[in-house]
C-alpha cells in the first residue's frame, strides 16, 4: 500500500473555526503547503463571494468544496420552497467560487415526525428538484451519508449504499462525500466504493473515531488517533478511481479547537503523511 500524495492535502476550515476567522485559515494553508481549503457558506457570507475567491487566488488555494446544501426536513410548504431555493443559491455560490462539489446534509426527520421512510422520499424530491441547476451551473452534488446516530437530525442518508441508490436514480451531476468518521464501520464499504467509481467519489473527509468517544458531533479524532484504518479506506478510493483532495475534517471542541492552529495544521500535514 503506497502513502498518500502530500500534495492531495486539503483542510475543511471548521478543523481551525474557534481559532481563526477564513482569511487566517487562508493564510495559514499558504503557509503550510496546503494546497485546498473547503468553506462554510456562513464564511462565505460575510467576506461575500467575489471577496473569497480574490482571498483564495491570492493565497493559491482550490475549492475542495463548499458545506453545505440542504438539509431538506421540511413540514409545510413554505419551508420546503426555503430549503429548495437555499441549497439553489448554494449552487450558485459553489459555482462562483469554482468548488468540485456542494456537499450535501440532507436533514433527518421532520421536527415532530417518526416517518423515516418519508424523510427519505423528500431527501429524494429535494435532489430532483434541485439537480438540473446543479448540473446547468457545472456544480457536482455531493451526498454525505452520516453514521446512523446522527440519523434523526442530520441525515436520513446512513450508508454509501443508500447515497449509491440515489446516484442510480437520480443520474449525472449526483455524486459522494466519503467521510471516514461516518462510514468507517460499514461491511458493505469496500464493494459500495467500487460501485461509486470514479465518477460519483467527489470527496474523501479525514479525522478519527476516538475510543471512548464522549461527544457525538464535537470529538472526533486527529488521523492516528482512533480506530478507523485510514489507509485501507483512501486506497479503496484511489482503487476505485479518486484522484481529488485529502480533507481534514476535525469537529474537536476540547481538544485541537483549544490549540494554536499553525500547530494543528503542521500536524495534520504529518499525520496525513504517517497516518493516512
Amino acid at each position: 500500500m503506497s502513502g498518500p500524495d502530500p500534495a492531495a492535502l486539503a483542510l475543511n476550515t471548521v478543523t481551525v473555526r474557534e481559532r481563526w476567522k477564513l482569511a487566517q485559515a487562508a493564510e495559514g494553508c499558504a503557509r503550510h503547503g496546503i494546497g485546498a481549503i473547503t468553506l462554510w457558506r456562513n464564511e462565505v457570507a460575510e467576506m461575500g463571494a467575489a471577496a473569497t475567491a480574490r482571498l483564495l487566488g491570492a493565497n493559491g488555494l482550490a475549492v475542495a468544496g463548499l458545506a453545505r446544501g440542504g438539509p431538506f426536513a421540511w413540514t409545510d410548504a413554505r419551508s420546503r420552497r426555503a430549503a429548495i431555493d437555499d441549497t439553489r443559491c448554494a449552487i450558485d455560490e459553489a459555482a462562483e467560487l469554482r468548488a468540485r462539489c456542494l456537499v450535501l446534509v440532507v436533514g433527518g426527520l421532520a421536527a415532530g415526525s417518526k416517518d423515516l421512510p418519508g424523510a427519505r422520499a423528500r431527501v429524494r424530491e429535494a435532489l430532483a428538484e434541485v439537480l438540473g441547476h446543479a448540473r446547468a451551473c457545472g456544480v457536482p452534488l455531493a451526498l454525505e451519508p452520516f453514521h446512523p446516530m446522527y440519523c434523526a437530525d442530520r441525515s436520513c442518508i446512513s450508508t454509501l449504499g443508500e447515497a449509491n441508490d440515489l446516484c442510480d436514480a437520480l443520474g449525472e451531476g449526483l455524486g459522494i462525500a466519503v467521510d471516514v468518521y461516518h462510514v468507517w464501520w460499514d461491511p458493505a464499504l469496500e464493494a459500495e466504493i467500487r460501485r461509486a467509481g470514479r465518477q460519483r467519489l467527489l470527496a474523501l473527509h479525514l479525522s478519527d473515531w476516538l475510543v471512548p468517544t464522549t461527544d457525538l458531533v464535537l470529538d472526533r479524532g486527529m488521523m492516528g488517533d482512533g480506530v478507523i484504518d485510514i489507509p485501507r479506506i483512501r486506497s479503496m478510493m484511489e482503487a476505485s478511481g479518486f484522484e481529488g483532495w485529502h480533507e481534514v475534517e476535525i469537529f474537536s471542541a476540547r481538544n485541537w479547537w483549544r490549540r494554536d492552529p499553525d500547530e494543528v495544521l503542521a500536524i495534520c500535514r504529518e499525520r496525513h503523511r504517517s497516518c493516512c
